[in-house]
């Protein structure tokens, strides 16, 4: 998880915004009141305001609150060996799409996308920012790490990321939006997140004489 995003939240907090996430699944962008949190959550609405400010800050807590359930990555320079680099890409790998996979984030998507044509609408902006940009720097961190370390070669960042991140979702996401049937098979994740990893390494992996030079 992003450890930023859980240590600043309070049990309490937490448990409000999965109440929030659990009436957006219910009761889509009606049931998300301020009003409605508070009654479901029970607490008040000064607390509300108190801890995520307006409706847009709820919304964005919310959003990063999901996004703190992919595990994130700091390098604070220990040793690291492939096989842990590996297991953290794993780690990664699977978190993403069990997320991705979720209610309570197929429901932010299906606002967001829903609420796309609206000009007032700032869902799809806090999606980027508070969502997918959280994920994206952690996961860059850990790229950055393995390649320091000699584990893989790339030279242009962005660009191994999202292959790594194509290689793990492909098109599976817009399918389970799409509300496929079997589509989120979460049995079969960990499976996907495996490939995903192995098909990265194949193209970005470094070889043994490879890593020798880095070291």
């Amino acid at each position: 998880m992003t450890e930023p995003e859980q240590d600043r939240l309070t049990p309490r907090q937490r448990a409000v915004l999965e109440c929030a996430l659990e009436l957006l699944v219910a009761g889509g962008e009606r049931a998300l009141t301020t009003a409605g949190v508070a009654r479901a959550a029970s607490c008040s609405k000064e607390s509300l305001y108190k801890w995520f400010g307006d409706r847009d800050g709820l919304m964005a807590a919310m959003i990063a609150y999901q996004a703190s359930k992919v595990r994130g990555f700091a390098d604070d320079g220990a040793p690291m060996d492939r096989e842990r680099f590996c297991a953290h890409l794993m780690g990664f790998a699977q978190d993403l799409l069990e997320v991705l996979g979720g209610d309570q984030s197929l429901a932010l998507n299906r606002l967001a996308i829903g609420q796309a044509s609206r000009e007032q609408s700032r869902l799809g902006q806090l999606l980027v920012a508070q969502g997918r940009g959280r994920i994206d720097q952690s996961a860059r961190a850990l790229l950055e790490a393995g390649r320091k370390r000699g584990f893989i070669r790339y030279t242009d960042a962005d660009e191994a990321y999202r292959t790594l991140y194509g290689l793990i979702v492909r098109d599976l996401h817009v399918r389970m939006l799409l509300g496929e049937e079997g589509a989120r098979r979460t049995e079969k994740f960990a499976a996907l997140a495996e490939r995903g990893v192995e098909q990265f390494f194949a193209l970005y992996g470094a070889r043994q004489k490879e890593r020798a030079e880095t070291a």
